[in-house]
């Protein structure tokens, strides 16, 4: 499992062990990448690699949520009681067989134990909507919310398009990014589309410079079409490029 690309993927691409890149799809449980464009042979059929990615995690590794089960328990949290009892359910267990498998006394313990599961998810939930809004409420306690958005120095266009308060830039946010940080559509009306390329820029350091493979891989993370936001951020002055295109840094 390539670590990195693990957690920089979201919960629903977690889910089904696979994400989406700029060369094509990568396998999160092996870090096996399906090229865009190849076609690939499994149990003599012949797959694109949308298809391929997913018939991999199907033959390679069968079971996604036994996968994510079997992790080390500082990644899951979860104790080997409760990895046990969830097996059973994942096997379609009621309650009363799986108290004949433990040491449980009754259906309640069991239900309990349910219940604790299903209250842990809507922590996790909470908890990853609360960084989420951390993130963005930061913004909001730095300036007033009527104050201007600062126009970032390397603006190829200083205009109109570039004028927007806190409010409007949190709003903005709060339409087009997820819960776990993936855009959700690029906007059409210019300032709006500004405020998200904007926060895109968060997504790279300011100390480094990037080629235009690692550029795709973090844009690609967080939105299928890289390429437009590619293209959008060297545009508006957001990002540079040397003339090959192949070296992308950040505009002071």
């Amino acid at each position: 499992m390539n670590r990195e690309s693990f957690f920089n993927a979201s919960s629903n691409e977690m889910s089904v062990g696979y994400r989406k890149i700029s060369e094509g799809y990568e396998c999160l449980l092996c870090g096996e990448v399906f090229e865009e464009g190849r076609v690939y042979t499994m149990e003599n059929d012949l797959f694109e690699a949308g298809r391929a990615v997913k018939e991999h995690v199907r033959l390679k590794h069968g079971s996604v949520f036994k996968s994510l089960i079997t992790l080390e328990k500082k990644l899951t949290g979860l104790t080997p009681h409760q990895i046990e009892v969830l097996e059973m359910m994942h096997r379609g267990l009621s309650d009363k067989e799986i108290i004949e498998r433990i040491s449980a006394t009754s259906t309640a313990t069991i239900r309990n134990l349910r219940f604790q599961l299903r209250e842990r998810e809507k922590q996790a939930k909470v908890f990853l909507a609360t960084m989420e809004a951390l993130r963005r409420e930061q913004i909001t306690k730095k300036s007033p919310p009527d104050e201007m958005v600062e126009i970032h120095k390397g603006a190829t266009m200083v205009d109109d398009r570039y004028k927007a308060t806190v409010r409007e830039q949190q709003d903005t946010l709060e339409t087009y990014f997820s819960k776990d940080g993936r855009l959700v559509s690029f906007p059409a009306k210019e300032k709006k589309k500004i405020l998200v390329l904007k926060e895109l820029t968060k997504l790279f350091s300011k100390d480094r410079t990037y080629h235009e493979k690692e550029v795709s891989e973090v844009l690609g993370a967080v939105y299928d079409d890289f390429a437009v936001l590619r293209r959008y951020l060297i545009e508006y002055g957001f990002m540079e490029r040397n003339r090959d295109g192949s070296v992308y840094r950040l505009k002071d």
